[in-house]
């Protein structure tokens, strides 16, 4: 265990004289009493102390020392009160540390270390701050519940955090309600610190996505000053914080349903400043009163936003249009040769997307985004997917006005592979009114 600033806490040492040193060490590892974390210790009256696991040495052990291991030899113990770590302890990856220090403590408690509970212990975490997630894959063996709740401890000592979480599958309850567990710890508020940005909130019950942040620097980098936004899947702010702090909108109208992120919303635009450019509309954004009034609208909802397209087209500024901002989780199909609308042949090899994918095909022609080239930098199924993306929005918007309007598409950006053969992708979609003609 660690004290508060972060030293280890006093350890258990047995005492003897220098020549009696390795039987001592041979008895106390075969007994599994020996403390390998750290380093034997020379006393300053010229003895030895081997650190030994658990809070004290049991009589029959020192009996034993002193009576058959090396008979003639002072056997007493003390404590250190700074144990060195010893060098293997020292070049230990967190997850060897947490696995020596985990086994030792089940150990300690009766309970025989096994290959299945160290296949159980977690390989890799999400580290927010002083607390730490773990993955939902950790954990499982029913062996752990005896252990509990002293168990998190350990493992919180051993990672160097003061709060443990556990993950779950997010809830399907619409508004993404990630199942996460508190393990130890009094409650689940974390703070983050993304491109000087502070974001709070509840790990417990808001999703935090560390894979968008390439997308939420591209969002600061845009030109919006003076420009009024529609964010429709809200959240804690992950875009609209962006979009006012670093890409200049002068206003933002944020939509969010789950309570939790709302409250997280609001202290998130207090704690940076800007709560008065921004109007938060709390429940559901397709019964949203709002039209005619963004020149942005950002759908920052995966697997899909296609509900809240149509609401998406109401916003938009009648007599000058915008910029549609559309997340999407598109399905790419190795070894498939699928061609998109209007494309004759398909590259053979698509390279990872690293690049953003640029329409010049003009300002004038409606939908003319159909005959662009594609880039060896996409995947077809992506760009097959915009053009029909692009294709529903012009249809909304000719039934929501009564009347044709020129959509575009601007770019189609990768943000993250969200599973095999799955990428999180956004479209930039311009849409304009076509002029009246006399």
């Amino acid at each position: 265990m660690e004290r508060g600033g972060g030293k280890p806490a006093a350890v258990v040492a047995v005492v003897t004289e220098p020549r009696f040193t390795q039987r001592y060490r041979e008895y106390l590892k075969r007994e599994k009493l020996l403390d390998r974390q750290y380093r034997v210790e020379k006393m300053p009256d010229g003895k030895v102390a081997l650190p030994v696991r658990g809070e004290a040495l049991p009589e029959q052990h020192l009996q034993e020392l002193r009576i058959r291991v090396a008979p003639g030899s002072t056997c007493t113990l003390t404590h250190l009160l700074d144990p060195v770590p010893s060098k293997a302890a020292q070049s230990c990856s967190p997850a060897q540390r947490l696995c020596l220090e985990v086994s030792r403590w089940v150990e300690d408690q009766g309970v025989t270390w096994s290959a299945e509970l160290e296949a159980d212990l977690p390989r890799s975490w999400q580290r927010h701050g002083n607390l730490l997630l773990l993955s939902e894959d950790c954990f499982k063996a029913k062996q752990w519940n005896s252990l509990e709740p002293e168990l998190w401890e350990t493992v919180a000592s051993a990672l160097g955090v003061q709060r443990l979480a556990k993950r779950g599958r997010v809830s399907p309850d619409g508004t993404r309600t990630p199942a996460v567990s508190l393990l130890l710890g009094d409650n689940g508020w974390v703070e983050h610190v993304d491109n000087g940005i502070r974001y709070k909130f509840d790990i417990t019950q808001c999703m935090f996505s560390f894979g968008n942040i390439t997308e939420k620097l591209r969002v600061a980098s845009l030109p919006c000053v003076g420009q009024v936004l529609v964010d429709l899947y809200a959240g804690i702010g992950y875009f609209t914080l962006p979009f006012l702090v670093h890409a200049g909108a002068s206003f933002v109208h944020a939509c969010e349903w789950n309570p939790h992120a709302v409250a997280a919303l609001r202290n998130n635009l207090e704690i940076n400043g800007i709560v008065d450019r921004c109007q938060i509309h709390f429940g559901d954004n397709r019964k949203l009163k709002l039209s005619n009034i963004a020149d942005r609208v950002n759908l920052g909802l995966i697997p899909s936003s296609e509900e809240g397209w149509p609401i998406a087209c109401q916003v938009l500024r009648k007599d000058a249009g915008g910029i549609l901002h559309i997340h999407q989780n598109v399905e790419s199909f190795p070894g498939k040769n699928l061609q998109p609308p209007g494309s004759n042949e398909m590259e053979e090899h698509w390279p990872c997307p690293q690049q953003i994918i640029t329409n010049h095909g003009g300002n004038g022609g409606t939908r003319d985004s159909r005959r662009s080239v594609l880039s060896a930098a996409t995947k077809p199924e992506w760009h097959r997917w915009a053009e029909s993306a692009e294709t529903r929005i012009a249809t909304l918007l000719q039934q929501m006005h009564g009347k044709p309007w020129k959509t575009q598409i601007l770019h189609i950006q990768p943000v993250k592979s969200y599973a095999p053969h799955v990428d999180h992708i956004v479209l930039d979609l311009e849409c304009r009114p076509c002029p009246l003609v006399d």
